[in-house]
């Protein structure tokens, strides 16, 4: 008879520190010490008094005994053992010892990682593969959480989002997810907007209130801090097709850029564009500032604003949608949202002109231009008609009479009578003889070149037909006149493209006192259009030493502020949203106004993402700001689209696998931290899958 061999038996015995009552250790009634034994049947556990001593195969003592170390561990810090973080400390020693987890956390590692406490209660990780999903989204930029229901992927990261919040880490938290079960047409269900998203969004607001204090959580909503909505909600962040944006080269429609073609940041430096994405039909608004300027873009669309109290208190600027600021405009009848400005003039590529940018400012304000007559001057400033002359090269400035110089070719010896005039051939080739006093314009050679060029052009025009305007307590504004409604803007462009603000009125000329001219009564033809400006602080408007000696004397420049002043509907429009690698995301849109639509300083998280599509979860991966982090949760067993529709979240594996600072945790029915039964439900779903070949 061949008798079977036993296997080595082993023995060890280990104390429990007296400071630990052996209620702590093995629970109320001997629960936890029933978890232990049920977990090592063949294992004989004794306890007398403090002592815990063990009997059976050497394997399994070895892991009792390190159990115990376990617990004590996580005794130590404070926390109390129970019977699931027993059961997960022995599925973890157990794994490590088969060689799935070797050098890995430890149980107590694991159990003792605290992410947040509130009201009393600890949010913690209780699985490896858990603490290893929370460690990834410390580490990531973007986490995939891939796993059943149950198993704490969109909690533990809603956990992550408040406690990045709480230590200033991000500005704001993005919570979304598809209402695929409505086909995101919300518009078809009864009830305010609201109404009809909560049923979709009720998790993660029961999720927020397990975190944060259940008061705060709508002022912080208010504020924008934290942002709930659908993903339909999302994606719209647009302008339509025609609106303009600044490039190197100029304005162009955004409906024409390109992923590569560049735009101008709010540095003023050349951004290249990373995405482009249509949008289709959008209800669109226009914005418009208190200095007229204005734009169009979509209710979604991001704005980048600060408010007086956000000033006082030394807050960052914070990002808004479109649709948020809308009735929120006034706070004790001053206009609320502030909006950046450039911090730096434009850099357009420098261009070669064909006249001194200064000298075309001074003819563009006070020369004639018409072309019937030689070119000439009017000016009673000795100093600019100096100037004038030495930024012309081969002109000499004749008086007339009065304020009246005459430019005069200087004839060289030899010279014939049919040789042209070197300002009228200059003004011939910019497009500008013939111009008369309301159509004078300047040419875009020089509106689209060097900061230098546009400065020396502003400072001409304002030395000719500008002046300082000083006001009590207040830096200088610099005001500017023309009857040309072309020049005007082109004054505002040049103003703004250098950092600064422009505000216009219009002073009609029916009604108006005459004026003098020659010592004569003179009529007002046409209605002058009045700019008043104010430049940033380093920027010199003026050359004539008696109007820059005023504008100093009277404070200077300062710091110029532009609040959004409206926002109304403006109709259905084809939109089309961009991109851009700038730091900030901002980048120069109509009028100079600087807005963006990525999210910066943000803690977003897409939760059921299986039932995206790949292009919504493009979209939504590609909405990624600077300082911002991302995580997508999902079940890909558990798809709700439409038959036939692709889940964005089994294709965006195959894409970004590998992809640097991109991580995918997968969790298993192992760390269903539900009740018990979830876990073997989901096994048994695994294995009918199967069998069946699903």
């Amino acid at each position: 008879m061949t008798q079977t061999p036993t296997q080595p038996q082993a023995h060890a015995q280990f104390t429990v520190p007296a400071k630990h009552p052996m209620v702590t250790v093995l629970g109320s009634g001997d629960s936890l010490l029933r978890v232990i034994e049920e977990a090592f049947p063949a294992t004989d556990i004794h306890v007398r008094g403090n002592e815990v001593s063990a009997v059976g195969d050497a394997r399994e003592v070895a892991l009792v005994q390190r159990l115990f170390d376990e617990m004590m561990l996580v005794l130590r810090t404070g926390q109390p053992m129970t019977e699931d973080a027993v059961e997960r400390s022995i599925a973890m020693l157990r794994a490590a010892e088969d060689g799935e987890g070797a050098d890995s956390e430890t149980p107590a590692e694991v159990l003792t990682q605290n992410i947040l406490s509130n009201r009393g209660r600890t949010i913690r990780p209780k699985t490896l593969n858990q603490k290893r999903y929370v460690d990834a989204i410390d580490a990531h930029t973007v986490v995939f959480g891939i796993g059943p229901a149950g198993t704490g992927k969109t909690y533990l990261a809603m956990a992550k989002a408040v406690q990045a919040l709480q230590a200033k880490q991000v500005n704001r938290i993005i919570l979304t997810r598809p209402a695929v079960e409505a086909g995101e047409r919300l518009g078809f269900l009864p009830g305010t907007l609201y109404e009809k998203i909560d049923p979709y969004l009720r998790p993660l607001y029961d999720a927020l209130h397990d975190m944060l204090d259940p008061d705060s959580i709508p002022r912080l909503m208010a504020a924008g801090t934290i942002e709930v909505a659908p993903l339909a909600y999302m994606r719209g962040r647009a302008q339509p097709i025609f609106t303009n944006v600044l490039t190197p080269e100029g304005w162009r429609p955004i409906g024409d850029l390109q992923v590569g073609d560049l735009v101008v940041g709010s540095n003023g430096e050349p951004t290249p564009v990373l995405g482009v994405y249509p949008q289709g039909e959008k209800d669109i608004y226009r914005v418009t500032a208190q200095d007229g300027s204005w734009t169009l873009c979509c209710g979604e669309h991001l704005w980048t604003v600060r408010t007086a109290s956000d000033k006082r208190r030394d807050k960052p600027w914070r990002v808004l949608e479109t649709k948020e600021m809308i009735g929120n405009l006034r706070a004790a009848h001053a206009r609320r949202y502030e909006l950046p400005l450039l911090t730096a003039p434009v850099c357009f590529p420098e261009r070669a002109v064909p006249m001194d940018p200064y000298a075309l400012g001074l003819l563009l304000g006070d020369g004639c231009l018409t072309g019937s007559t030689t070119p000439s001057f009017s000016s009673e400033d000795p100093e600019l008609v100096e100037a004038l002359t030495t930024a012309l090269p081969g002109v000499h400035a004749r008086w007339k009479g009065g304020p009246d110089h005459v430019l005069n070719r200087i004839k060289e010896p030899g010279d014939v009578v049919t040789i042209e005039n070197p300002v009228t051939h200059v003004l011939r080739e910019l497009d500008l003889l013939g111009s008369r006093s309301h159509t004078k314009c300047v040419p875009d050679a020089y509106l689209h070149n060097s900061a230098e060029v546009r400065l020396a052009l502003l400072q001409g025009l304002l030395d000719a037909d500008g002046g300082p305007v000083a006001q009590d307590s207040r830096t200088c504004r610099v005001q500017y006149s023309t009857t040309s409604i072309l020049l005007r803007d082109d004054v505002i462009s040049l103003v703004q493209s250098l950092g600064g603000v422009a505000y216009t009125r219009r002073r009609v000329a029916a009604g108006r006192a005459p004026g003098l001219a020659r010592g004569r009564s003179a009529e007002h033809r046409r209605d002058a259009h009045i700019v008043d400006i104010r430049l940033p602080e380093g920027l010199e408007p003026f050359r004539l030493a008696r109007k820059r000696e005023k504008y100093h004397a009277a404070g200077g420049g300062g710091r110029p502020m532009r609040f959004i002043d409206s926002i109304e509907p403006a109709g259905r429009e084809e939109a089309v949203c961009i991109q851009v690698a700038a730091e900030d995301s901002l980048y120069v849109t109509q009028d100079y106004l600087l807005t963006h639509n990525t999210l910066n300083d943000a803690f977003i998280i897409l939760d059921e993402a299986q039932n995206t599509n790949p292009e919504q979860m493009k979209m939504f991966l590609t909405r990624l700001g600077f300082e911002s982090k991302i995580v997508i949760t999902g079940d890909v067993t558990q798809v709700d689209l439409p038959g036939g529709t692709k889940s964005g979240l089994r294709q965006v594996r195959e894409i970004l696998d590998g992809v640097d600072d991109v991580h995918f945790s997968l969790l298993t029915s192992k760390d269903v931290v539900r009740h018990k039964l979830v876990g073997r439900i989901v096994d048994a779903y695994e294995k009918y899958d199967s069998r069946n070949g699903q």
